[in-house]
């Protein structure tokens, strides 16, 4: 397991990255996608994915009055990035090797997209919630329930809109003739 920690001081958003490995062995690439399908993540009810990023965000908000106008003073953000990859174990011929080496390079290729999706959702989700702006509330004063209402339902519909964005990648990743078609092809030794 590696853990990594980036943070980009322009969005204020810290990125912790977690890749994790399951093992695979087998001696052709039908064996290997054998042991991705038995020992793979679970991806829905009975289904299992060759690989899978997982992530979550974590909110830290300050919140200031001014003016009677309540908006955010800071806030603070982390997002965590899981990855799970198929590790090859075990004897494989060199042919093997090298196909595995070029299926798992698109595969990291892959899962890496929805990483940075994920990451354009926080820093575009941060920067909207620091835009609102409201009134404070009359029966609470300080207390900006009105904001805080607002900025939930602001990163709301840019989390929305970027997990419509992560299903279109998907579906034209995962199509048949798409890349992951392709990449599953060339470990197999499928041709063209």
């Amino acid at each position: 397991m590696t853990c990594l920690a980036a943070a980009d001081a322009a969005a204020d958003v810290k990125t912790l990255v977690r890749i994790e490995k399951y093992r695979v062995s087998g001696g052709s690439g039908e064996a290997l996608m054998a042991a991705m399908d038995r020992n793979g993540p679970s991806h829905g009810f009975a289904a299992r994915a060759i690989a899978q990023t997982r992530y979550s965000v974590a909110w830290e908000m300050g919140w200031k009055v001014e003016d009677g106008q309540c908006r955010l003073d800071a806030a603070d953000v982390t997002l965590s990035v899981n990855y799970r990859y198929p590790e090859l174990v075990g004897k494989a011929s060199p042919a093997l090797r090298k196909r595995w080496a070029r299926f798992l390079a698109g595969v990291r290729r892959h899962e890496e997209t929805h990483g940075r999706l994920a990451r354009q959702m926080t820093v575009k989700a941060r920067r909207a919630a620091l835009r609102v702006v409201a009134d404070d509330d009359w029966f609470c004063i300080r207390c900006c329930w009105s904001a805080k209402r607002e900025v939930a339902r602001v990163v709301r519909d840019v989390y929305a809109d970027y997990e419509a964005r992560q299903e279109r990648f998907d579906v034209l990743e995962h199509q048949p003739g798409g890349p992951v078609d392709r990449m599953v092809g060339a470990l197999i030794g499928r041709r063209r």
